[in-house]
C-alpha cells in the first residue's frame, strides 16, 4: 500500500505520456495493459506478486530518441548497474519499442517479474536492494553530427582536377 500526504491521483491504463515525446506503459505476458495511478509527479503501476511484464516505449516525436531503462536500478541491457552514460535502444519516431528482460545474450533474456524484494533480480544477482521496484527512463535527442570531407592531397587533387586538360577550345568541323 502506497500512502501520500496531499497531491492528487489520476487513474492510469495503458500508456503515460513522459517527457522527451516518450510514452510508456507495462504489460502482462497476455499482452494487456496493466492498470496504475499518477500522483506526486510519478507514476505506479499495480502488478500481481510472481507475475511477467514487459515495458513498452513509444517514440511520438519527428525524431529518433535514444533510450535507456532500468529496473530496481539495474541496466536492462546488461543486468548490471544502471547509470546514464550506458548506451540504450534507439527507438525511430513513431516506432514502438518492448523490452520483455533483462538481457542475458544476443539471443536470451531473464524476464522481468513481480516479486518481493528479497526475491528480486537485483537481490539474487547483485545482492543490492536500494532500487527495487523502480523503473528508469532517460531519453536522449539524437545528436547530429555533421562531418566534412577529408581534404587530405588526394582530394584537393580530385576537386582540383580538369575533366578536358587538352585543348581550351573545340575545333570546328570541317
Amino acid at each position: 500500500m502506497v500512502a501520500f500526504e496531499g497531491g492528487s491521483r489520476r487513474r492510469v491504463g495503458g500508456m503515460v505520456r513522459l517527457s522527451g515525446g516518450i510514452a510508456l506503459g507495462l504489460r502482462d505476458d497476455s499482452g494487456n495493459w496493466l492498470d496504475g495511478f499518477s500522483a506526486g509527479g510519478r507514476t505506479f503501476f499495480v502488478g500481481d506478486h510472481g507475475a511477467r511484464y514487459e515495458i513498452v516505449v513509444r517514440n511520438d516525436t519527428g525524431e529518433t530518441r535514444e533510450v535507456v531503462l532500468s529496473v530496481d536500478g539495474l541496466d536492462v541491457m546488461d543486468g548490471r548497474a544502471a547509470s546514464f552514460a550506458k548506451r540504450g535502444y534507439l527507438v525511430e519516431p513513431g516506432e514502438t519499442l518492448t523490452v520483455d528482460g533483462f538481457r542475458t545474450s544476443m539471443h536470451s533474456v531473464a524476464a522481468f517479474r513481480f516479486s518481493s524484494v528479497s526475491q528480486s533480480y537485483a537481490a539474487l544477482r547483485h545482492g543490492n536492494t536500494r532500487n527495487v521496484g523502480v523503473i528508469g527512463v532517460a531519453v536522449f535527442a539524437e545528436r547530429r553530427v555533421y562531418s566534412r570531407p577529408p581534404w587530405d592531397s588526394e582530394s584537393v587533387k580530385r576537386h582540383e582536377a580538369n575533366p578536358f586538360p587538352g585543348r581550351r577550345w573545340a575545333q570546328p568541323p570541317e
